[in-house]
Parts: C-alpha cells; structure tokens; sequence
C-alpha cells in the first residue's frame, strides 16, 4: 500500500475500517498535531500499533492546529504531516480533523483501542466515553522525556540567536 493511500477522509476511512472489523482486526486510534516529527512520535506511534493490527492517526488540520498551538503554528503544513505520517510503518492509516479534538472522528470511525500519550491522565483522554462503552480500552504510552517539538524548536531558535550573535560581533568583522 502507497502512502498516498493511507491518507483517507473520514467516511472513507470508516468504511474501511468497517472492513477490517469484520475479518476481527483490532483498530487502534492516536491523535495529534504531529508537527516536527521526532524520535518520540516515532516510538510512541511504533507501540500504538503494538496494541492492535490497524493503527489510525487522525491529524489536527493546519487551523485546528493553529488554534491549540498559537500563532506561527504548525510549522509543517497539514498534508505533508499526513504525508510524513503515511510513510511510516508504523502507520496505517491517517486522517485529518478540523474540530479542536478528536471527538467526533472518535465517534465516526469507533475503535477498539484509543492511545494517547502518557502526559494525559486516562480521566481527561478525549473519546474515552465511546470507546469504553463499546467495551474497548483506553490506553496511555510513556513518552520519550526530554523531547517535544516545542523544545526542538526553542532549541533552532536558540541557535539561531547564536550564529547571528556571531555574525555581528566585533571581532567577525576582523577576519
């Protein structure tokens, strides 16, 4: 399966998961801004899919996004995310959401599993309701500590700062 084919709207997906459903295959679903991909979304996204067969991503849109995460925010735009996204082994399927969170896409797709990062309590993961009444699970991953795309992108601007410090000092001028 091309990656491009793993990029899916929301009825589309729902019939395909339908699908899979009815061969016994587990869906499992994660959410996310998935802006800067790092080590930790990889490893998060890896043991997602451990815990079923199919693994749905479901994107914040570029507007979604914005609205989370501010202004100048995201850095990469919503279909190469998705793109990024659907290369990865790891990775089924993805789809894009405009709402604020998952909720509705939850509701429309019905997995089986929902993941969500350990830096959310099992209380306040979105979506929990319908799943668990269809008598699925709710599962929380480890992140990876010291990684965050926010951080990554301090750490470009930090550098940054650094080389145009170094560009106007007094002594750049002398060479």
């Amino acid at each position: 399966m091309g990656s491009e084919s793993k990029i899916k709207g929301r009825a589309d997906l729902r019939k395909t998961l339908e699908e899979k459903k009815g061969f016994g295959k587990k869906i499992v679903f994660t959410n996310g801004c998935f802006d800067i991909l790092h080590i930790g979304h990889v490893c998060y996204l890896e043991e997602a899919k451990g815990l079923g067969d199919i693994l749905v991503v479901a994107i914040n849109s570029d507007s979604s996004a914005r609205k989370i995460k501010g202004a100048g925010r995201p850095i990469v735009p919503q279909d190469e995310r998705a793109g990024i996204l659907a290369a990865l082994e790891s990775v089924d399927y993805v789809t894009m959401f405009d709402e604020l969170d998952p909720y509705e896409v939850i509701k429309e797709l019905l997995p089986d599993i929902l993941a969500k990062g350990g830096d959310w309590s099992k209380d306040a993961i979105i979506g929990r309701d319908i799943v668990e009444a269809r008598g699925g699970t709710v599962c929380t991953i480890p992140i990876v500590e010291g990684i965050s795309t926010s951080k990554i992108i301090d750490r470009i601007l930090k550098r940054q700062e650094i080389i145009q410090d170094d560009l106007t000092s007094p002594s750049s001028s002398m060479a």
